[in-house]
């Protein structure tokens, strides 16, 4: 049964093509604020945010926009401002007549005006009058973003709107979306990138091979990513002393030399991270290299299915 008063709600929601599972019984329900969809590349995010926006069909499920269907339903693209990854601002059209054109397909009454506000939020006034072929990359992500606003729409969903900004572009963006989702707004947006969702979601859906890994509040899933076990490679001026050290401290349980170099396997990453020094300088060594093996995105979010 659908949830009332549900802003955005996938239940059991399933997409494939063909053969291929897309996106595998997803069922979550969000309100206002900012929620992280976040997950490798080819996880399901995409197909999860298009078919909240009414581009896709959910091959099995329910996937609702205020209580209804947003397949089929034009009037859910009032509410609805999407923020497509691919490139989807023709090269020939300034800023603002992107802004204007998405104006018109609103049909708002004031489509110039409505325009010039949007541009004006996402920073691009000096460069309004300038062809999006000429834009930077990160200012094409502002314009696909202003193109999305400028019906101001209650729910917001952007696929990795992060890509292509620098630093400065990336904190702007972040407080811009914060302030929005203070006012009420509904936040959805894709990532593959730990920190971004850290700074600025406050929930967050873990998304692995199309299903839902984890969900809830980010410093829960957070401390489940770091209190995972750990392996980490070391190379150090006595590998064999330092084995012998480190195989009696508490957060180790796994010690082994292979071809030059020491692998550790811990349980507590943070403990071992300060214990680390101390034991080395107390066995007179000296450490040269220390690299995690495990800490690409892929094993992270395995170790999240798995539990």
């Amino acid at each position: 049964m659908p949830t009332p008063g549900a802003a955005v709600e996938l239940l059991g929601a399933s997409r494939w093509y063909g053969n291929v599972v897309a996106v595998n019984d997803i069922s979550f329900v969000l309100g206002g604020g900012v929620t992280g969809l976040l997950g490798p590349n080819g996880a399901g995010k995409s197909t999860i945010l298009h078919m909240l926006a009414g581009l896709l069909r959910p091959s099995d499920g329910l996937v609702n926009i205020h209580g209804a269907p947003s397949w089929r339903n034009p009037a859910v693209y009032h509410d609805v401002g999407l923020v497509p990854e691919r490139e989807s601002v023709h090269s020939f059209l300034t800023g603002f007549e992107f802004a204007q054109l998405n104006a018109r397909l609103q049909r708002l009454p004031d489509p110039d005006g409505a325009a010039r506000r949007a541009i004006a939020t996402v920073g691009l006034t000096d460069a309004a009058d300038r062809a999006v072929g000429t834009y930077s990359k990160g200012m094409r992500q502002r314009a696909k973003i202003a193109g999305a606003l400028v019906h101001d729409p209650s729910i917001l969903l952007l696929d990795e709107p992060f890509n292509g900004m620098d630093p400065r572009q990336r904190l702007q963006m972040m407080e811009l979306l914060g302030r929005m989702a203070d006012e009420g707004r509904v936040i959805l947006f894709s990532s593959h990138i730990l920190e971004e969702v850290e700074r600025l979601a406050q929930n967050v859906l873990v998304i692995v091979s199309g299903r839902l890994a984890a969900s809830g509040d980010f410093r829960e899933i957070r401390r489940l990513m770091t209190d995972r076990p750990h392996t980490f490679t070391l190379r150090s001026s006595d590998d064999r002393q330092l084995a012998a050290v480190l195989v009696g401290h508490p957060s180790v349980f796994g010690v082994q030399l292979d071809g030059g170099r020491l692998a550790v396997r811990t349980s507590d990453y943070a403990g071992f991270a300060r214990a680390l020094p101390v034991m080395a300088r107390a066995g007179g060594v000296s450490i040269f290299e220390l690299r995690p093996t495990d800490e690409d995105l892929e094993s992270v979010f395995g170790y999240l299915v798995q539990r």
